[in-house]
């Protein structure tokens, strides 16, 4: 049975960042009183300053590290920073990119972590799973630890353009394939399947069923999606693994991410949102609720709408199994012909 910890606060309020020790008292005892170091990024610092400021004076044994880049070497090298100067909590503010190597520094360097997400574009925010670069454009996920507390401000949020919006629901639709070929593994090789991993995982694709695309920046919304997201990730705590949320779909996310990079650019929850209508044929299986989600909520999921031509939609699928070769998957055993995947390209452009 796999050893899991949970997050001890969660906290979604609209203006919950003016007041974060006091919030995250209970979590971590007199906040102020240990060395603190906040990990963000050069464009956030300028575009959230005195937000950011503000942390750094309540936390008055603080300092500012902005990445440079999100990849293993960098975050091994601020795990040495943190350990060496004897930093007890790491606040990791930003998006998905920021947190990973906040995340994965305070695993290495055993220390505490408060998670500040400034939107909501994936699980990130409390996954225990850190996708660093490593040579290249290659990029790996490694195990890391889960948030002490996650702390989101709703105000913030809604401020973040909603292309971000629209890949954290992208990246909670693809929960449906991932499942499936989570169990199809246990099936066919013998992997363990974690009954309670999958339930929470299936919740927080459910939470999406509901609810129309107008309500994208509503107070509501943006509490639900970030439940659906948080949801996400304790499933991957509890599973050991990210299979709970990780499946073809995300093969295919990696394949553009890591192979074409410079033909397109796709945010990571839009590509696994795109990944997962195919998926889901590919799986034998009727892809209604997938696609009544895109569509409620206008995930721009049209290939070409993201600049991936049929040409680079037919290789990457028939490259995703090969980003993850240990993975079993639908695409251990389906057709991945050009004129299959040529079809169904065709067939997205005229959907969505």
């Amino acid at each position: 049975m796999n050893r899991f910890r949970l997050p001890y606060h969660l906290v979604v309020e609209e203006g919950v960042f003016d007041d974060i020790p006091s919030v995250i008292g209970k979590a971590f005892p007199k906040p102020g009183a240990v060395k603190t170091i906040l990990v963000t990024e050069e464009n956030l610092k300028g575009i959230f300053e005195k937000t950011i400021d503000e942390i750094l004076r309540d936390f008055s044994q603080s300092e500012l590290h902005l990445i440079q880049k999100a990849d293993y070497d960098s975050a091994v090298a601020l795990a040495k920073y943190i350990t060496m100067n004897d930093i007890r909590l790491v606040i990791g503010f930003g998006g998905g990119t920021v947190l990973d190597l906040a995340k994965f520094a305070a695993y290495v360097s055993k220390t505490q972590l408060l998670s500040l997400p400034t939107t909501l574009s994936n699980d990130s925010l409390a996954s225990p799973v850190a996708v660093l670069g490593t040579e290249g454009k290659a990029r790996k996920s490694f195990r890391c630890t889960i948030p002490d507390a996650i702390v989101i401000d709703v105000n913030v949020v809604k401020s973040a353009p909603d292309r971000q919006l629209l890949a954290g629901i992208g990246d909670t639709v693809s929960k449906d394939t991932a499942l499936f070929d989570w169990k199809l593994a246990g099936k066919k090789r013998g992997d363990a399947v974690d009954d309670f991993a999958c339930m929470i995982s299936r919740m927080a694709f459910d939470s999406m069923l509901c609810g129309e695309g107008e309500q994208l920046k509503s107070r509501d919304f943006i509490i639900r999606l970030t439940h659906a997201l948080v949801m996400g990730g304790l499933a991957m705590e509890i599973a050991g693994s990210s299979r709970p949320s990780s499946g073809s779909e995300h093969l295919f996310c990696h394949a553009l991410e890591e192979d074409f990079s410079e033909e397109c650019n796709v945010p990571h929850g839009i590509a696994t949102a795109m990944g997962s209508y195919p998926a889901c044929i590919f799986q034998g299986r009727d892809p209604e609720k997938i696609i009544r989600i895109i569509k409620n909520y206008g995930i721009p999921v049209k290939p070409s709408s993201q600049k991936v031509s049929e040409e680079v939609f037919v290789k990457a699928w028939q490259q995703a199994a090969a980003t993850r070769a240990d993975r079993y998957t639908i695409l251990s055993e389906t057709d991945l012909s050009e004129n299959r995947l040529s079809a169904l390209y065709r067939e997205m452009e005229e959907m969505f």
